[in-house]
């Protein structure tokens, strides 16, 4: 193992951060490195090129069709009248088959009418249920909210019950249509509070967040981690990755972090709570306010270790030490559930979205984490993986003048868990050893205590006949003189 102390390939740029269309917003890995704002306008050209070909394929199959069949009739003249039958009846079908794929092909964002609502063959809507108590709690709360804003107030919750209804016959769809629609929903919300309510805009954000964990809460457990999705499989994937990589330490990944300072340590769990802590919100904010809550432990740490204020090349190496120690749970699922479904100004600017970039980006490197990443050579990387073997620690005396002082406390700290393990073999032996005499001396009494039985068998006699009075043979007890009484004599 190379003991070089200079910083590895664990750099981002800030301008990798932002979105590749050059808009100035955050990008994401989920979105290929755009924005919200430029992924859905990607999407929306993408999709409207699909819809387009599949038109004109449709167009195409059924002209021919017709021109064969003309072909074939061209000749049976007398069958005239019933071929214009024919032509008008499949005009009419084509025109239905031509409607039926521009409406399979046609974005499901809009939200349905009242009449079609009506004339589904589904059951009544799951939000007229019974609610659970988080559920209930936070409708209350939201309709609380929404009456300091009066008539604006009434508007904003018929628009979300009519969402939260459309979005119940919309549960067929993909997750990516689902997401579509949710995101159109915030857009036109927030649209249209601005341009006819004239909301500010700082009012605006805070009725959006609301909006957000009202909606998100009734649909969380549709839309989170779904089984037509592969989200699952990519969050079994990365916590075995995370786990094949246990052997990777700070110094490793030159994280400016030192441990034993014991407000350090502090932060460094408190980081790692908050990033297991995710998955247990419901609201995608909420999930991001955890990462934040996190990202912020990680530069307290940094700037207590180091005196002095974090760097953006600080923080991305101590963040993936935080993901990798922490192993967060269905971690992939967060990622993709927030990037769907939170509302999207949160995720292009400001420090949430920051912070969020830069989880998407340490998640992204540990999945393509190599030799050449850890100054590690490919034999030695190998080997740590499979479990083969472990780093080895080096005797102090070994060491170089110039060597890192975090190697130097890594392989201190490796030799200590070496002396607690032989230690704790030591205690396991004597703890058998101990039990095994305990065993023995316990069947050692048994056996005494039964030899001295059998030596002096115990012999049970039967009870004796009571005992008589004393004058019980006195035949003349009326002829005793009475007793002597005490008597008072003067002087």
């Amino acid at each position: 193992m190379s003991l070089k102390s200079e910083r590895r390939g664990i750099h981002v740029d800030q301008s990798e951060l932002l979105c590749k269309k050059g808009c100035g917003y955050y990008g994401n890995p989920a979105w290929q490195g755009f924005c919200s704002k430029c992924w859905r306008e990607e999407y929306h050209k993408a999709r409207q090129k699909q819809i387009q070909e599949d038109w004109e394929l449709a167009e195409r199959l059924q002209r021919e069709e017709e021109e064969a069949f003309a072909s074939s009739q061209s000749s049976q003249g007398a069958q005239s009248l019933t071929f214009s039958k024919f032509e008008e009846k499949k005009t009419n079908e084509k025109t239905r088959k031509v409607t039926t794929v521009k409406k399979f092909f046609s974005a499901s964002s809009r939200v349905g009418s009242k009449k079609e609502i009506q004339e589904a063959k589904a059951p009544s809507p799951s939000i007229n249920r019974q609610t659970s108590i988080e559920t209930d709690r936070v409708s209350k709360e939201f309709i609380e909210f929404l009456k300091t804003f009066h008539k604006t107030g009434q508007e904003i919750y018929k628009q979300t019950k009519m969402f939260l209804e459309a979005m119940h016959y919309k549960r067929d769809l993909s997750i990516e249509e689902q997401s579509e629609c949710t995101q159109d929903f915030y857009q036109n919300v927030a649209e249209r509070m601005q341009t006819r309510g004239k909301v500010p805009p700082e009012r605006v954000e805070k009725i959006m967040d609301q909006i957000e964990k009202y909606i998100m809460t009734r649909l969380y457990k549709y839309v989170f981690c779904p089984e037509t999705t592969d989200d699952e499989k990519k969050d079994l994937a990365i916590q075995k990755r995370i786990r094949a990589l246990h052997w990777v330490t700070p110094q490793m990944l030159c994280v400016p972090v030192n441990e034993e300072i014991s407000e350090v340590s502090d932060m460094v769990v408190k980081a790692i709570t908050d990033i297991i802590e995710m998955d247990s919100k419901r609201v995608p904010r909420d999930k991001l306010a955890c990462i934040t809550k996190c990202s912020k432990h990680i530069f307290n740490a940094i700037k207590i270790t180091k005196n002095e204020p974090a760097s953006a090349d600080d923080f991305l190496p101590t963040l993936i030490y935080i993901v990798l120690k922490g192993n967060p749970p269905r971690l992939q699922s967060n990622i993709q559930y927030i990037t769907r479904f939170c509302n999207p100004s949160r995720l292009m600017t400001g420090e949430d979205g920051y912070y969020f970039t830069n989880l998407c980006c340490a998640v992204a490197f540990i999945e393509k984490l190599d030799a050449q990443s850890l100054n590690l050579s490919q034999e030695d990387f190998d080997r740590y993986m499979s479990g083969q073997t472990s780093p080895r620690k080096q005797e102090s005396e070994n060491w170089s003048p110039d060597a890192c002082l975090g190697v130097k406390q890594m392989y201190k700290n490796l030799d200590l868990l070496s002396q607690l393990n032989e230690r704790q073999e030591r205690i396991m032996s004597e703890a058998k050893k101990l039990e095994k005499d305990l065993i023995e001396w316990t069947d050692g009494i048994a056996k005494e205590v039964q030899d001295i039985v059998e030596k002096y068998p115990l012999e049970i006699k039967p009870p004796n006949q009571s005992l008589a009075a004393i004058d019980s043979e006195n035949v003349e007890n009326d002829k005793l003189p009475p007793p002597l009484q005490p008597q008072v004599y003067a002087g």
